[in-house]
């Protein structure tokens, strides 16, 4: 029997208590590791005692985090249901537009400029600012709050690529010889000749790195706290500007023109990992936000899903991608030509399908694709300008004000930098897997010697024996030949080790050679192996 509360004051029908507590129910079996373990089969009290409190342990912080999810994160994200044999990928952003409220139908909008493009944009982690750069100079800062312009400015020479640092109030602009640092204002800060004629950079916000890729294949890491070089190396690969920054582990993965893909960190000189994805060029890629898948395509119009925890491939779609980029919620989006179409794995089986598509005017040219975070927008930058178009379902419906607040002040942003700054990861401890850090390091095997490097030694132990002074003995026993046999027997005692060491290893390669030979034969005529004495 379902009963309801009333409230007599205000005169309102609250909601049943058995449906909220089967809510909550079904919530905290989300947050469960699993089926709970049978105790009682355990003969062990003092384990059973153990297990009964860690379980115990387990189902309160299960309850704790469905009530933070039903009373915190209020809102729910969702993707846009077709009826019948309707297709979402046929939905168009006029119908999208007519059925939204009107603030999300102000992110439906064009800027043309064609004299200026095309376009290259970046939006700060928490979704508020757009920078947007223009192959012909043009450098624009914007809040995408109330779609105001903060500042613009010309340079007056070519823009490849621009990328926000760790706030609003920095950003750095790939232009045509160095990369330049520009403040909130449009004041230049720094110029990094160092890093040459960049073609690609991204920022590592937990490290306060700035990467940069130039045009003669040369990768960059730049402290931008102290203005160090942290490193530099020759990738060896040749020209690329294919370049992104796995979320989790903070490694920086370029796309060669030789089909690979190499992830590098900044203390090593070789590349972690190198593995070959396509059978043509790579033209884009893009990282999951989790870390642990990645999407790459490649000139002979393939996109391939890669699991990086296993450096297999997942899936494999037809197409060619001229950029890729990845959602909040893991929709995928690939811009090649004027044609953006987004793919989802609705199902949460990682098997990514057809969910929207958009067709720009005929003749532009999309160079980049750029999700926005905390909202359904997606950013596109191209030939004659940029757009932005709306994708339900594609932004996080619920910030942590503690990771990045979209409507954070200038005393909110003053703190977290200083809270940032003092939480700065050093470079070290960028690695695959991050896990990692913290623990023991296993103790390294020690290095068998060569042969003459335990000849070297025993001349040298030798050496030393010989060097020393024997204590003069009383008179009959000082005599020559008896000294000279005393010396005799000092040699022999310091070569001792070595000839062991050397009895033993010539025992152990003498065993494992007669093992050897029993293993060739038949497993049936093993046992008839005469067993030779050597």
């Amino acid at each position: 029997m379902v009963t309801e509360q009333k409230d007599d004051a205000a005169g309102k029908t609250l909601p049943p208590v058995q449906e909220i507590s089967d809510e909550l129910d079904a919530k905290v079996k989300k947050y469960l590791r699993g089926e709970a373990a049978n105790l009682e089969e355990l003969k062990d009290k003092k384990l059973k005692g153990q297990l009964a409190v860690r379980e115990d342990l387990y189902g309160k912080a299960a309850r704790a985090a469905a009530k933070t999810e039903k009373w915190l994160l209020p809102s729910e994200g969702g993707y846009l249901e077709p009826e019948g044999i309707e297709k979402t990928w046929r939905i168009k952003q006029e119908a999208i537009a007519r059925e939204v409220d009107i603030l999300s139908s102000r992110n439906q909008y064009d800027i043309v400029l064609p004299d200026l493009g095309p376009y290259t944009l970046d939006f700060t982690p928490n979704g508020r600012y757009m920078a947007a750069a223009g192959r012909k100079g043009h450098l624009a800062l914007v809040d995408m709050r109330n779609l105001s312009l903060i500042k613009e400015i010309q340079v007056r020479e070519t823009v490849r690529d621009v990328a926000f640092l760790h706030n609003e109030l920095f950003f750095a602009a790939a232009q045509k010889k160095y990369p330049y640092i520009y403040n909130r204002d449009g004041t230049e800060l720094h110029c990094l000749k160092e890093h040459g004629a960049v073609l690609r950079l991204q920022f590592l916000k937990n490290h306060f790195l700035l990467a940069s890729i130039n045009k003669y294949g040369q990768l960059h890491y730049q402290d931008v706290t102290t203005g160090e070089m942290v490193a530099n190396y020759r990738t060896g690969s040749g020209r690329t500007d294919v370049m992104e920054v796995n979320p989790y582990n903070g490694v920086v993965a370029l796309g060669q023109s030789n089909g690979t893909v190499t992830m590098w960190k900044p203390t090593s000189v070789n590349p972690l990992v190198k593995m070959l994805c396509h059978h043509g060029p790579v033209s884009a890629l893009a990282f999951h936000p989790n870390g642990h898948l990645m999407a790459t395509s490649g000139k002979e119009r393939k996109i391939k899903i890669w699991d990086l925890r296993k450096f297999d491939v997942l899936q494999t779609l037809p197409g060619q991608a001229k950029t890729l980029n990845f959602s909040q919620k893991g929709l995928l989006a690939a811009g090649t030509g004027s044609f953006v179409q987004i793919m989802g794995d609705l199902s949460g089986s990682q098997n990514y399908s057809r969910y929207m598509s958009h067709s720009m005017v005929k003749g532009y040219q999309i160079g980049k694709v750029l999700f926005r975070s905390y909202e359904d927008v997606l950013g596109i930058g191209h030939s004659m300008g940029w757009s932005s178009i709306l994708i339900p379902g594609s932004g996080e419906p619920n910030f942590d004000s503690w990771v990045a607040n979209p409507f954070e002040t200038s005393k909110q942003r003053r703190e977290k930098e200083v809270r940032s700054l003092l939480d700065k990861l050093p470079p070290e401890t960028i690695m695959l897997d991050p896990t990692k850090v913290g623990t023991v390091k296993e103790a390294r095997k020690k290095e068998k010697l060569t042969k003459k490097e335990i000849e070297d030694e025993m001349e040298a132990a030798i050496e030393a024996v010989k060097a020393t002074d024997l204590k003069k003995k009383t008179k009959g026993r000082n005599k020559p030949s008896k000294r000279a046999k005393k010396k005799k027997e000092i040699i022999k005692r310091a070569k001792r080790p070595f000839v062991e060491q050397q009895i033993e290893e010539q025992e152990l390669s003498r065993k494992k050679r007669k093992l050897s030979q029993v293993t060739d034969m038949p497993k049936s005529l093993q046992r008839f192996a005469r067993k030779t004495g050597t």
